[in-house]
């Protein structure tokens, strides 16, 4: 069986569960979307995408088509110094990685999940968790929270 998700791993230890890695050179992928979570993450966060989740995006294309990978990176958000009222990426919190792979990761939507801190996988109880918030979310939407800021 061929498997769909096959980069060159930029950081070998996988995700537990899904065994998601996080993609070589995603830091120069597109940005889909910023976005900023208040509360207790009070976080700053920007989702980037490859070139197959950009193309659906922009065609408005729903399910998301295998192949499809969305980034979201996250950092605590601390006052600017140089504008009041302003705000700035402080230190980062986590890299997350959705992977579409319909065959692979049917039992969850068709997506596998990947969460880092430092580029290391979270361990499986967090990992646990990442589909039920989904599905309980945005179910109607593929299972993605994020939407195109154009």
């Amino acid at each position: 069986m061929m498997m769909l998700y096959t980069p060159v791993h930029a950081y070998p230890e996988g995700s537990p569960i899904f065994g998601v890695i996080i993609p070589e050179g995603y830091r120069q992928w597109e940005m889909i979307a910023p976005s900023h979570e208040e509360g207790s993450f009070n976080e700053l966060r920007g989702i980037v995408g490859n070139a197959i989740s950009v193309k659906a995006y922009r065609e408005g294309t729903l399910p998301f088509p295998d192949g499809a990978i969305l980034v979201k990176l996250a950092w605590k958000r601390v006052p600017s110094a140089e504008f009041n009222g302003a705000f700035v990426p402080g230190r980062a919190t986590t890299v997350q990685i959705m992977v579409k792979d319909s065959r692979r990761y049917a039992s969850t939507g068709g997506w596998g999940f990947g969460r880092f801190i430092d580029g290391r996988a979270v361990d499986q109880a967090q990992h646990e968790t990442c589909f039920g918030c989904h599905q309980a979310n945005v179910k109607d939407h593929d299972f993605v929270f994020t939407r195109y800021a154009p």
